[in-house]
């Protein structure tokens, strides 16, 4: 929630607690002190409730953190192999590339 909203909040308990002073009624001040009880208690539900949300976030931001890097953990020696393997390749294609270069400066020196 904003800071504006309960600013406006405060503004308002603000002005009931000036009436509430001002007026001499009793009824009239109890009945605005549990209007206050109740605004109050509607306010702490609510944090709770938030606080309830964000820790259940907070687990499962948590477990997929720990699968990530479980994950991580098990992929990396098979990212190591592949980079050894696509090394070996580019290696052996350089090698046939050469090769293949051989042979067809060879049927061009046969054709002249």
């Amino acid at each position: 929630m904003s800071q504006t909203f309960f600013e406006a909040e405060v503004a308002q308990e603000s002005q009931n607690e000036k009436h509430a002073l001002h007026s001499n009624d009793e009824p009239a001040s109890l009945a605005l002190s549990v209007d206050d009880f109740s605004a109050l208690e509607e306010r702490v539900v609510r944090a709770v409730e938030l606080v309830k949300r964000e820790r259940l976030a907070r687990v499962a931001a948590d477990e997929r953190a720990a699968k990530a890097e479980t994950q991580l953990a098990e992929q990396g020696p098979i990212v190591d192999q592949m980079k050894q393997e696509i090394r070996s390749l580019r290696t052996e294609r350089d090698q046939v590339r050469q090769r293949v270069e051989r042979l067809l400066s060879q049927l061009d020196a046969l054709e002249l």
